[in-house]
């Protein structure tokens, strides 16, 4: 049974934040991480004591290193903890479950090596309420430009889960699992809605499987 989504009062404006370079995370997505470096493993523990919440962004590598570390994005995904286990070595496996965008209003002290902000929601408040249908286009469209993509990346797919995906969980999955650069994936995360997320993610698997030189590739027909 899944739980409603929050209200955008109750959720934090400062938190802590984790600048990893190809991560993305976005609304209603699970991202799965593997916690070992002493001050995120602080940040872990402080976070699950405190709702659970922290932020997932990207350093910007047009932006110089200050104080605290790379340049960052100004817009990154808040996440919550929704799955945590303590391995024998000290590490956290952990899900982070994408909540809602924010951006960066400004970089507060740093806690126990761990980067903060306090951050705006309110112009995200739309993604606490996905969409059931996001595509601009018949789903057949997005899986065909997926099988070229997958033949040229070779990916091996798994045409049964994708099809039991409804499409807004796919376009999510798709936009965080596959290997783009890190700008397209900031791109994705910046779209102004989901529709355009859709719209910019069929566009970047058309033009790798292109630059791939292959137009191999086919799914079943979606019925």
């Amino acid at each position: 049974m899944s739980m409603p989504p929050p209200m955008l009062e109750d959720l934090p404006e400062e938190f802590p934040v984790f600048p990893l370079g190809g991560a993305l995370l976005l609304p209603q997505g699970r991202l799965p991480l593997n916690i070992f470096e002493p001050r995120y493993l602080a940040m872990v523990e402080d976070a699950l004591g405190q709702g659970r919440y922290f932020g997932m962004v990207q350093p910007d590598k047009r932006l110089p290193r200050g104080e605290n570390g790379p340049g960052l994005y100004r817009t990154g995904c808040l996440g919550r903890i929704s799955a945590f286990e303590e391995t024998g070595d000290g590490r956290y496996l952990i899900t982070l479950s994408g909540v809602i965008r924010f951006g960066i209003a400004e970089e507060i002290e740093m806690r126990r090596g761990y980067r903060r902000v306090r951050a705006g929601l309110s112009g995200f408040a739309a993604d606490l309420h996905q969409p059931a249908d996001v595509l601009p286009f018949p789903r057949q469209i997005l899986l065909d430009a997926l099988a070229r993509y997958f033949a040229t990346a070779g990916i091996e797919a798994n045409w049964e889960t994708i099809a039991e995906m409804n499409n807004a969980a796919l376009v999510v999955s798709l936009c965080m699992a596959c290997p783009f650069a890190q700008e397209e994936k900031q791109a994705l995360l910046e779209a102004k809605d989901p529709m355009l997320r859709a719209a910019a993610l069929r566009a970047l698997l058309e033009i790798d499987s292109f630059e791939g030189g292959t137009e191999d590739g086919k799914t079943p027909k979606a019925s």
